[in-house]
């Protein structure tokens, strides 16, 4: 089951540039969607501009997709789980995948500029890829000074792997948010925030996503294909999030 979702992105420029068609992203997180295997599924949901991943997912999986839809871009940060394994050895990054997004340093693929966060908040006695307070703290405001010049304060998407704290939480302490990162949110503003970390498996499907001021963050679990449309596109209440096979 691959999600639907449409976001009016309030730059103009992007679509121009694209003779006014949405920019599409496959983003993935947490959990393999095994309906993208189907070529018949893959080719249902058309092609996608930039594949985006959210954290927690096998590294054979993001590269069987990547190369799936044609081998489109991939930006994506790890999940607190992608340690060991490929990630121990070097061969996630020296033979199947990009390096991941750079924490709090904008990437772009010439058309889109995205930010992402790998990691969770430190915990004790937890394993797994941490990111201590002050370390995180220090990747938010650099990012918030690398962005604040930004011609009319460009849109940027941002995408994490734990949410900023607050925001589509769960139910224990490992699967509450970031507080650093609700300090960015609140700062960037961005149109659309990608994050996974907390399973759907222990949520209702409706509680997927939040809108926080000018901010939706969604939880894109399993994988959601999200469409960004131009800012004055007319999108009904039943076209922003839907369920599609």
């Amino acid at each position: 089951m691959t999600a639907r979702l449409r976001v009016a992105w309030p730059d103009p420029g992007l679509f121009r540039r694209r003779g006014g068609r949405p920019y599409r992203i496959l983003a993935l997180a947490d959990e393999v969607d095994v309906s993208l295997e189907s070529e018949k599924t893959r080719a249902g949901l058309g092609p996608v501009d930039l594949i985006v991943g959210c954290g927690d997912l096998p590294v054979d999986y993001l590269r069987f997709v990547t190369d799936a839809f044609g081998s489109v871009p991939l930006a994506y940060v790890r999940g607190n789980h992608d340690v060991g394994g490929d990630w121990a050895t070097g061969d996630a990054t020296g033979v199947h995948l990009p390096e991941p997004l750079p924490d709090g340093r904008p990437w772009t693929d010439g058309q889109l500029t995205v930010i992402g966060f790998s990691g969770i908040p430190l915990h004790g006695g937890a394993s797994g890829l941490q990111v201590g307070g002050f370390t995180r703290a220090s990747q938010v405001l650099a990012a918030w000074l690398r962005t604040a010049w930004r011609p009319l304060r460009a849109p940027v998407l941002l995408v994490s792997h734990v949410a900023p704290r607050g925001i589509n939480d769960g139910p224990d302490p490992m699967h509450r948010g970031s507080r650093a990162l609700r300090w960015l949110a609140s700062r960037l503003r961005p149109p659309l925030w990608l994050h996974g970390h907390t399973t759907l498996l222990t949520r209702r499907l409706e509680d997927r996503s939040m809108r926080r001021g000018k901010t939706l963050f969604y939880n894109a679990a399993g994988a959601v294909l999200v469409e960004l449309w131009p800012p004055d596109a007319v999108l009904t209440p039943e076209s922003v999030e839907e369920e599609a096979a």
